[in-house]
């Protein structure tokens, strides 16, 4: 028998995963549309592996994982993201998951990823192994948004992207003046003066869609 716990914010996902993973014999499951539930039911109920998406209206999903492992540092943590691998993947598995996947994975991956990270094994997909090959190949720690926090690279993003202060803080739950500080952290951590530059590093590293 497994536990499954399926933690995303939209309703369709959660029930499109649990539909899938319903083949398993015996599963249960569990659901969570935030992260309070997320943090409540994985603290007081006993699973074999969490299904987490990094995407919960204000609260950042790595975050939420590092909550989780405080208190339950040996359950298995599953990150499923609408991401690419090569924007989280690596700050995932250093968080403590256990496996990334993106949403666009096949069925059969993922009972696949579950299955072993269930079993205390870690899953990732061959582009991760290789992303992860390559990085160390060429030290990525030593690229500027290496140095930046989850949250701090969570703003950057949006950033890039061309999202105004106030969008961005409106999309976080934040306040502009934290907003503002984060921007301030940023540049001067990446050694930049403007959103410009910020917009054609992100490009030019493949940071933002």
């Amino acid at each position: 028998m497994s536990r499954i716990l399926i933690v995303d914010d939209h309703v369709v996902a959660r029930e499109g995963v649990r539909k899938i993973l319903e083949k398993q014999p015996s599963a249960i499951f569990g659901e969570a549309s935030n992260a309070a539930d997320a943090l409540k039911l994985a603290s007081e109920q006993e699973w074999d592996v969490v299904v987490l998406d990094l995407s919960l209206g204000g609260r950042d999903g790595l975050e939420v994982l590092r909550e989780i492992k405080k208190f339950k540092p040996r359950l298995p943590v599953l990150i499923l993201s609408m991401h690419s691998e090569e924007l989280f993947a690596r700050r995932a598995l250093k968080a403590g998951a256990a496996g990334y996947l993106t949403k666009n994975s096949t069925r059969s991956e993922l009972m696949r990823a579950v299955t072993m990270v269930s079993r205390g094994e870690v899953y990732i997909s061959p582009n991760v192994a290789q992303d992860l090959v390559t990085s160390l190949r060429e030290d990525t720690e030593g690229q500027p948004h290496e140095s930046l926090s989850d949250r701090e690279f969570e703003v950057f993003r949006l950033m890039a992207s061309g999202k105004t202060s106030g969008e961005i803080a409106d999309i976080l739950s934040l306040s502009d003046s934290t907003i503002s500080t984060y921007r301030a952290r940023i540049l001067e951590k990446m050694g930049m003066k403007t959103n410009a530059e910020l917009m054609h590093y992100a490009m030019q590293h493949k940071l933002v869609n």
